[in-house]
């Protein structure tokens, strides 16, 4: 009994925190607007970036912090997905506002691999409240999603999105 019980209770918690990811999604007042500009005080695994920079290629922007378990968690998916996509020309940036000496040793530690600003303070412009968020920023600079980046949603629209880029001439 106890464990049908837990199983039970186990998909309601499921279905609730689904519920709260598309009602996230839906009240998002940035999807279909042009996208803040991103900067940060230091880059690990990149160059400076910025969207302007990137525009025709489809970008994910992660808000995230070393102190965040939930951003433990989707670390592994970010970073397996920034492989998936890496030959459909997605770009993955990780931003945190966090200083270089937290940032760096947690970033090796957790093998992330795609572009991380920290020291960045673009979190605000994009007001997000609480990490990890992501937004997946069309080819045209619009933000085409915002929610939680372990949502079955975010891949579905990461698919959509890149089915919608025109392939790059061969050279």
């Amino acid at each position: 009994m106890r464990t049908w019980a837990m199983a039970v209770m186990a998909v309601l918690a499921a279905g609730a925190i689904g519920v709260v990811v598309a009602a996230e999604q839906a009240r998002n007042p940035l999807v279909g607007k042009a996208s803040p500009e991103i900067e940060a005080q230091y880059w690990i695994n990149s160059d400076a970036l910025t969207l302007k920079g990137l525009q025709g290629k489809v970008v994910v922007v992660e808000f995230w912090a070393t102190w965040c378990p939930p951003c433990r968690a989707s670390i592994p998916h970010l970073i397996g997905l920034s492989k998936k996509y890496a030959d459909k020309g997605v770009v993955f940036i990780g931003l945190t506002n966090e200083p270089k000496d937290k940032v760096e040793p947690f970033a090796k530690e957790m093998k992330m691999t795609y572009a991380i600003g920290g020291g960045s303070p673009t979190g605000k412009a994009y007001g997000v409240t609480g990490v990890p968020t992501a937004f997946i920023v069309d080819t045209g600079g619009t933000i085409a999603w915002a929610g939680h980046p372990l949502a079955s949603a975010f891949e579905k629209a990461l698919d959509e999105q890149t089915q919608k880029v025109k392939p790059e001439p061969k050279k």
